[in-house]
């Protein structure tokens, strides 16, 4: 399974932005909020986030990731990147406005799900919000590779991929109140075919105690 860190070293260390561009919806949150951006990868989402004038958190456990989210950091001093597992988070509870967590529990068996789920629960103060995206069983990949779980499926490059649908993200975050869950479909062009993409986005909110 991919809670291997390794694989995502060897991955970056051999092409250095695995994932490039700007992901679309970069959400909107309290002004100044203080947000915990998990699963940072090369830090392409972190700088719109700063942007935007958030005090950012961006973590990941890949130590050649990281690298290179910190060298795209501004001068400002709103931006940091740390080396951590978000299975277990090196921060106070309650300690953040907002947690985003795009295409990172996917890439996590079932027992990091729930652990990533329950920090993120924990780290989340009373009124925060997390924002959470991942493929759907629509996706064109679903059911390719090796099953190594229900609905998560192995690739040769040793990254796993679990596709999710909207009764399960609700359920793993079920300490929340769910705001919203809504399926996003693109088609993607590789050398004159096109292959269906298919995501779920969810918000979710910590209700006051």
């Amino acid at each position: 399974m991919t809670d291997d860190r390794t694989i995502w070293d060897g991955a970056y260390q051999r092409r250095r932005q695995i994932y490039g561009g700007v992901a679309p919806g970069i959400p909107e949150m309290q002004p100044g909020a203080r947000v915990l951006e998990l699963g940072c990868g090369n830090g392409k989402n972190t700088l719109p986030l700063l942007v935007q004038g958030y005090e950012v958190v961006a973590l990941d456990f890949s130590r050649v990731a990281v690298s290179a989210a910190r060298a795209g950091l501004p001068a400002t001093g709103k931006g940091h990147a740390v080396l951590a597992d978000a299975r277990h988070l090196p921060f106070r509870s309650g300690s953040f406005d907002a947690v985003t967590a795009r295409h990172i529990i996917g890439h996590m068996p079932r027992a990091g799900r729930e652990a990533i789920a329950e920090e993120i629960v924990r780290v989340l103060r009373a009124g925060g919000t997390l924002h959470f995206a991942a493929f759907s069983r629509e996706d064109f990949r679903f059911g390719q590779g090796t099953c190594v779980e229900e609905d998560t499926f192995l690739r040769g490059d040793g990254i796993s991929t679990h596709y999710f649908s909207d009764n399960e993200v609700t359920e793993l975050f079920r300490p929340l109140t769910c705001q919203s869950v809504t399926g996003h479909t693109w088609d993607l062009r590789v050398r004159g075919r096109t292959y269906g993409r298919a995501e779920i986005h969810a918000i979710f909110c910590r209700p006051a105690p």
